[in-house]
């Protein structure tokens, strides 16, 4: 074994810039793949992250315009969702919706606590908002089902509207406390905060502002929650279903795209994990096309060291040396190439993956009245890197094993002749 090192430090010392050149681009091919990895787990782990704040078993409806006549009625009829389409949802899909709710909103609205006021947008909202859509509770509770029947006059603040208000109260000393909107007293129950972003609005029950602003039945959007929506195909048809439902009291066609339009989180869910496993896919080519650059200049510098050796393996068989032993050297020069410079190029890809998580690792963009979070922890288990070092070990081996084996089978005359 130490006559085994010897000769193979010999050669190595003997062609150094060829080694380092060849190591490097073995180096360069597990750092790039690892990297690249840490990158798309950065995409993918702010995506489950966003994903996780939501509920993904959710749809929303919102209003349109008919792109198609129907019952003597022409094209581009706006849509306007009210009541009834609520109750439709409520009554008609037992089988597949949860909880049913809706929005609707009032802009503008000055709240006022003593000298102190802001402008914010009231939302009238039930009980499910907050399953749904990202709203972090601060203090005491959202809305309630008895706030939705008794039509109570209560609101829920944003932290930064509560601190433009009671200056020189805690955000916790808040609830309880009434508010001027407009008008109208309303009493604080409760408090929320986003991702970073300040949202100008607060929540009110929903049957609260459509008295008090005199909106009617009609409502700004339709939100609930779905069960028994497995799969993107089931989805479709719920959604041919529901479409068809609301056009028979909205009178436009079943087809009919444009009348409303529904936002299913869960088949957007579906489509961004395609996308996601595509991406992933495109890395682990991209990462093993580059490890196989390296593969292939470890192979041709097995071949070039057979070549320039030729001679000297033909009087080791001449002397008796058995092929295996042959075969043994030139494999094992290809792997400590291999393996020493692939485990550089790990530790390298792993420190930079942990310098990008320290420097980038919660990247977020500012989308108006929130925050998204874009790029999130972008490192690669050490397991796969691992995995990686040693499927490239295992090609190195590989990549020594045919140039060995050419050399094995040079007979002992040929190779004494050989230049």
């Amino acid at each position: 074994m130490i006559d085994l090192i010897q000769e193979i430090y010999g050669t190595i010392k003997r062609n150094k810039l060829r080694t380092f050149l060849t190591g490097f681009a073995v180096a360069w091919g597990i750092f790039m793949l690892i990297v690249l990895l840490g990158a798309g787990n950065g995409l993918i782990h702010a995506f489950d992250n966003s994903a996780s704040e939501m509920a993904m078993n959710s749809i929303k409806v919102f209003p349109g315009w008919t792109s198609k006549a129907y019952d003597g009625l022409k094209e581009g009829r706006r849509i306007q969702l009210d009541n009834k389409d609520l109750g439709i949802t409520q009554t008609s899909f037992t089988d597949n919706v949860i909880t049913a709710g809706a929005t609707v909103r009032q802009s503008g609205v000055n709240v006022s606590y003593g000298q102190d006021y802001v402008s914010i947008d009231l939302q009238g909202v039930y009980p499910n908002y907050k399953e749904v859509e990202r709203v972090t509770p601060a203090g005491g509770r959202f809305i309630n089902d008895n706030d939705i029947r008794e039509r109570r006059k209560v609101i829920i603040i944003h932290t930064k509207t509560a601190e433009m208000l009671f200056k020189s109260t805690a955000p916790d000393k808040v609830v309880g406390k009434f508010v001027n909107a407009g008008g109208v007293a309303y009493q604080i129950v409760g408090l929320f905060t986003d991702k970073g972003s300040y949202q100008p609005n607060a929540f009110i029950p929903f049957p609260t502002l459509q008295v008090i602003y005199n909106k009617g039945d009609k409502l700004n959007n339709l939100i609930f929650t779905t069960k028994g929506l497995d799969t993107e195909e089931s989805n479709t048809a719920f959604e041919d279903e529901y479409r068809k439902a609301i056009g028979i009291h909205h009178r436009f066609t079943a087809d009919d795209k444009g009348a409303i339009w529904m936002w299913n989180r869960f088949t957007q869910y579906l489509q961004q994990q395609k996308g996601m496993r595509m991406l992933t896919t495109a890395i682990w080519v991209i990462g093993i096309f580059t490890l196989l650059s390296g593969i292939v200049g470890v192979s041709n510098i097995m071949l070039i060291t057979v070549k320039e050796r030729t001679r000297e393996f033909g009087i080791r068989k001449a002397l008796g040396a058995k092929p295996l032993s042959i075969l043994w050297l030139i494999i094992a020069e290809s792997v400590v190439i291999t393996t020493f410079f692939g485990y550089i190029g790990m530790v390298a890809g792993i420190a930079a993956t942990e310098y990008m998580n320290t420097v980038a690792g919660n990247q977020t963009m500012d989308i108006g009245v929130a925050s998204e979070t874009v790029f999130m922890n972008p490192t690669v288990d050490i397991s796969i890197a691992i995995q990686a070092t040693l499927t490239l070990v295992i090609a190195g081996t590989l990549a020594g094993f045919f140039p060995a084996r050419k050399a094995v089978m040079i007979r002992p005359i040929e190779a004494l002749r050989a230049d």
